[in-house]
């Protein structure tokens, strides 16, 4: 995982740690939330191109 993925996980944490404490995503619906939150976060600091969810999933648990 490079520096410019490190970063956008964590912008993406605290975004969903955000929208946990205001009640828009509960812990119980994070995980449907994550990945796509993560997805845009890389996509718009990478400047474009697309990413996949389920393989941003695959990536962040290290497999």
């Amino acid at each position: 995982m490079d520096s410019l993925e490190k970063q956008a996980l964590q912008v993406a944490k605290e975004i969903v740690v955000k929208f946990i404490e205001v009640g828009r995503i509960s812990p119980a619906n994070f995980a449907e939330h994550f990945s796509e939150i993560y997805c845009e976060v890389l996509t718009t600091v990478s400047g474009g191109g697309v990413c996949d969810p389920e393989a941003a999933e695959t990536k962040k648990k290290g497999v």
